[in-house]
């Protein structure tokens, strides 16, 4: 089972600080990811309100987020 696969189970968990302890690994997870995916998109020559139009947020959200990187 992969990492995220099981985070997401365990996020349903009964326990609470169990669900919560995997929705806080899946959300630095989702993190990690999307920057990556951003940095791809840039490196192909995407503009800024393309990734923005992708992720459904504002070309200028995206752009103090990730502006730097």
């Amino acid at each position: 089972m992969s990492e995220a696969t099981d985070l997401a189970e365990r996020a349903g968990d009964r326990d609470p600080r169990v669900g919560l302890r995997a929705v806080a690994a899946l959300r630095r997870l989702l993190e990690q990811l999307e920057s990556v995916q951003v940095r791809s998109a840039r490196n192909q020559g995407w503009s800024w309100q393309e990734i923005a139009a992708e992720l459904g947020v504002s070309r200028q959200a995206v752009h103090k987020k990730y502006g730097r990187h």
